[in-house]
């Protein structure tokens, strides 16, 4: 569609946006909880919308009911007047495209293979090669002109996976966009390049939901913002009224406080790394960890913090150096001896590498505590709920009781399950990866509120996280990492957002 074209159908005769899909009082429920109370959303072409709330608000089921997994109890969604059903596959064919966080390609097709893939073009049952390289290379010449279309789809970074399915939206020629946190997983640069095509595709007539719990983005990229809360609408109004405390109420219905840095004392060393090397990931890597201290650690995605978070934590090997535990060298590649000598890690990934979907809130608070819940090699069910429970009750986890799969929690009270199977352990160093990744205001400020008692009860915290407000804002020193070293070294004085950066791009 060229610009002239997509314009003109942009704006209506008297100079209103044009709406592209509406939703009028969608209402749906599962097994008691009420997830949309009669909620009315639309998405303008042209426009960048932006989807917000806590987590557990209602905004993925609205999200799953514009793409077509689930339809609405009552209400209705339409696409250019067209009711919307129940059905992927048709959701796709009347222009609505998703992205999710975690991108849907087939690793071993090629970029032209996965943009066309289900569509793919030819005659009498024979596929005709050319033309979908020939379809395939002009969706991709719009939004991601450096990628070779014959690539594996599963040697492309996170960022260019998240390209391809734009190109394999604009292929389809999809009238709406819905971007479900798209700059989860991607670095500074990575996000700069993505809205820069958001910014294209908005040109040329797509209208654009945008779901981030990031509001720094959403100030930079949406026309207008969308807030639910508790499955209810709350408002829509342009960003031009409104700034980032006006956003938070309206997501949280209260003021969040603001997280705030206390000078503490800082005790003897108990974490030391040394000199940790691994091949082609980590160079030659050497720093401390006081008691009551937290050591902020930044760089860009791939700068090898979270691998490094591994190896201090037995997970992954490494070929050189030695971690020590208040000056006991602890065996590496050997989690248990890990745990052993007091160190619990948070992973980046909760869902991947911290919960097991199926099992309880219970059951996952207590998977690194079997020696305390165990009596003569049998599970004690009631040392279990004594510790779920004592644990829920310190963290404020919300959830009808410790029996519920922990897989129908918020992203901020799983968040909170993992803390609390480690705070039970009562470790002496607590490595935290990305910890308030993938929550919402309210949670993020609680578990910033936790990682400030801690520190100031004793405890030992390495904190890895690519926000920087959050790094700025919780840490007594700051470690910049860049290629698999520390390329500086930054008391709380001299850390800015501009030094962090410039150590971690070109230090």
């Amino acid at each position: 569609m060229s610009a002239v074209h997509a314009n003109a159908a942009i704006e209506l005769a008297d100079g209103e946006r044009r709406e592209v899909l509406v939703a009028r009082g969608v209402t749906k429920s599962f097994p008691g909880v009420l997830a949309l109370d009669n909620v009315d959303f639309d998405v303008r072409a042209g426009e960048v919308t932006a989807l917000l709330g806590e987590n557990g608000a209602g905004k993925s089921t609205l999200i799953k009911l514009m793409a077509g997994f689930y339809t609405p109890d009552r209400g209705e969604i339409t696409v250019d007047g067209v009711p919307l059903q129940a059905d992927p596959a048709a959701a796709h064919r009347i222009g609505v495209a998703t992205i999710h966080q975690d991108a849907h390609l087939v690793p071993a097709m090629s970029v032209a293979e996965n943009i066309m893939l289900g569509r793919w073009p030819g005659r009498y049952g024979w596929l005709s090669i050319q033309k979908q390289k020939r379809k395939a290379r002009a969706a991709v010449a719009r939004v991601a002109p450096h990628l070779n279309i014959a690539t594996p789809a599963g040697r492309l970074s996170s960022a260019d996976q998240q390209l391809v399915e734009i190109a394999r939206a604009i292929s389809e020629d999809s009238k709406i966009l819905v971007m479900d946190e798209p700059t989860t997983s991607l670095s500074p640069p990575e996000i700069e390049r993505l809205f820069r095509v958001v910014d294209d595709l908005k040109a040329n007539g797509l209208g654009i939901v945008f779901v981030s719990h990031w509001l720094e983005e959403v100030f930079a990229i949406a026309d207008r913002v969308t807030v639910l809360r508790d499955g209810r609408l709350i408002g829509t109004k342009p960003i031009s009224e409104l700034d980032h405390d006006k956003v938070i109420r309206m997501m949280v219905g209260r003021q969040v406080h603001v997280t705030k840095h206390k000078p503490r004392p800082v005790g003897e060393v108990v974490l030391r790394v040394s000199n940790l090397t691994r091949e082609g990931v980590l160079d030659n890597v050497s720093f401390d960890v006081r008691a009551g201290e937290i050591v902020g650690m930044s760089g860009l995605v791939g700068a090898g913090r979270s691998e490094l978070a591994s190896c201090v934590f037995g997970i992954d090997p490494y070929d050189e150096g030695s971690v020590e535990i208040a000056g006991t060298r602890v065996q590496q590649n050997n989690p248990k001896a890990a745990i052993d000598a007091g160190i619990g890690l948070v992973p980046e990934d909760r869902r991947r590498q911290a919960l097991v979907g199926l099992m309880s809130v219970r059951s996952n608070m207590t998977l690194s505590l079997f020696d305390k819940v165990s009596r003569y090699g049998f599970l004690s069910n009631a040392l279990e709920d004594e510790i779920a429970e004592r644990e829920m009750r310190s963290l404020a986890v919300k959830a009808a009781s410790s029996k519920v799969r922990v897989s129908t929690l918020s992203g901020g009270n799983q968040q909170k399950v993992v803390l609390g199977r480690w705070l039970a352990r009562q470790p002496r160093l607590l490595i935290l990866d990305e910890p308030t990744k993938g929550i919402d205001v309210g949670a993020k400020s609680e578990i910033s509120e936790l990682i400030l008692r801690l520190a100031e009860s004793g405890m030992a915290i390495l904190l890895i996280s690519s926000e920087l407000p959050e790094i700025l804002s919780l840490s007594d020193r700051v470690l910049v990492m860049r290629s698999g070293r520390i390329s500086a070294a930054l008391t709380r004085e001299q850390a800015t957002s501009e030094t962090i950066m410039s150590y971690a791009t070109t230090g």
